[in-house]
């Protein structure tokens, strides 16, 4: 098992990387949380990886943080969760979001990550709520337009990260819009608001 990989980020893209070690090309799955954190190209990088191989696949995943990989592990051990869904997840929602919405058992905000339907949102609270409880996790207190996966705001992060902003800086943009305007604003608006 490979635990990290400590090298020079040869190429960065928003779902995966390649760091070179030793003359190694390490390509490396990421979730968009970690695209973010990450330094530039041709500069010093250490991700904490998990490493999936089966009969037909081997894949490395990579993490900023070893707290997102913590999770990362937690939701892979959800049965019908494989890594590509956590990374979706991990992808969605922050980790500290992602836990809350678990220890709040707010099935909506989880079901509204791509590809989790409720019956899966429901698994992942009942089998990891008390597993975080045990670790002495607590839920964050965050705003109810962030827990809530409101849709537009998603809508609005997606046009505005293609459109070459980066996703920390349109998120605190977005976040202050919906606070000042509350969640009926439309999608279009919040793109417009934000690209002032």
């Amino acid at each position: 098992m490979i635990a990290y990989i400590n090298g020079t980020l040869a190429h960065k893209d928003p779902t995966f990387v390649i760091v070179e070690a030793n003359g190694l090309g390490y390509e490396i799955h990421i979730s968009l949380y970690t695209s973010t954190i990450l330094p530039g190209v041709n500069e010093k990088v250490k991700l904490y990886t998990y490493q999936h191989i089966r009969e037909d696949i081997q894949a490395l995943y990579g993490f900023g943080e070893t707290d997102e990989k913590q999770l990362f592990m937690d939701l892979i051990s959800v049965s019908g969760i494989g890594p590509n869904t956590a990374l979706v997840m991990l992808s969605t929602l922050p980790p500290v979001e992602l836990r809350s919405a678990i220890l709040m058992e707010n099935v909506k905000a989880i079901q509204a990550i791509k590809g989790i339907g409720a019956k899966t949102a429901q698994r992942v609270i009942l089998e990891l709520r008390d597993k975080l409880k045990k670790a002495g996790i607590t839920a964050q207190a965050i705003p109810n337009y962030r827990v809530a996966a409101n849709p537009a705001r998603e809508e609005a992060l997606a046009a505005l990260t293609t459109l070459g902003i980066a996703k920390p800086v349109a998120e605190k943009s977005i976040d202050a819009i919906l606070k000042r305007e509350g969640d009926n604003i439309s999608v279009e608006q919040l793109i417009r608001l934000a690209l002032r």
